[in-house]
């Protein structure tokens, strides 16, 4: 479950300025569903654009991409994915503080300023991630939905980085962020790298990997519903099978090797949190 989000597609370095809300509110005694048309949709759609599930312009209309975030927020929020906005969607909706910093941060600085670095460099997947922070680096990522960290390493992937926590702690911290439940949600995040702050987006479902087989094997189970084959799980007696995957600006999916709006806009407004915090 969401808790509190830093959102606005201000500029930040690489990042194109886009729209900025600020921090929507709903009245508790609204009704929407989908065919609907008016004023509320509008706000509505702000709303969830501000949470990060909904990426198109405010149109007024509740049509099926509209339906589709409704659902998701619902699904993530324990609440009956039926698409239909009553008083419980509202109030979780307007539960979440989108303009709040996080609980915690971590306390680590560059040593040479006692900064972050954030502006130097251009944080494209394919300019500079993927050299920059090679397989085998050690990590530690905020998320900034719960201002919750956790280390991990980024272990494999080519059009998007890989990685896998560190110890048995970190998974359970991992999972508690999530509320209990793995998830393909993408969740804004801080990868702190030696001295940099770089805008990411996370996708934390542990897949293609089996923690009891040897790295790079053939194995018959990987986790994620993915059947036999090579195992992208490095990083042993962590209590998680495999990978979760992180996004950068211009990173691809593995699958459809297209870049992924979602992540991109959780790129975004990590970028944002960044600028605004850092």
């Amino acid at each position: 479950m969401i808790k509190k989000i830093v959102t606005g597609f201000l500029a930040f370095c690489f990042i194109s300025a886009g729209t900025a809300f600020a921090d929507v509110k709903l009245s508790s005694n609204i009704f929407l569903k989908k065919g609907y048309r008016n004023s509320t949709v509008t706000s509505l759609q702000q709303r969830l654009n501000e949470l990060g599930y909904l990426t198109v312009n405010p149109t007024g209309y509740y049509g099926n991409l509209t339906l589709k975030a409704v659902k998701s927020f619902q699904s993530d929020s324990g609440l009956s994915a039926d698409g239909i906005v009553g008083r419980r969607t509202v109030a979780q909706l307007n539960t979440f503080n989108t303009q709040s910093k996080p609980a915690s941060a971590p306390a680590e600085k560059a040593p040479s300023t006692g900064a972050y670095n954030t502006s130097t460099l251009d944080w494209t997947w394919f300019g500079t991630v993927k050299n920059k922070v090679p397989h085998g680096s050690t990590i530690k990522i905020l998320d900034i939905n719960s201002g919750t960290t956790f280390n991990a390493k980024k272990t494999y992937g080519s059009n998007h980085a890989d990685c896998e926590t560190l110890t048995k702690g970190d998974t359970a911290t991992l999972k508690s962020i999530l509320g209990g439940s793995w998830t393909w949600q993408r969740r804004p995040i801080v990868v702190f790298y030696n001295g940099y702050a770089i805008p990411a987006s996370m996708a934390a479902y542990p897949h293609a990997g089996n923690d009891g087989a040897k790295a790079t094997a053939y194995t018959s189970w990987r986790s994620g519903g993915y059947r036999g084959g090579t195992n992208l799980d490095a990083v042993k007696n962590n209590n998680m099978h495999g990978v979760i995957d992180i996004h950068f600006k211009g990173s691809k999916t593995h699958g459809s090797n297209r870049v992924d709006a979602n992540h991109q806009n959780a790129v975004k407004k990590a970028a944002n949190y960044i600028k605004n915090n850092y």
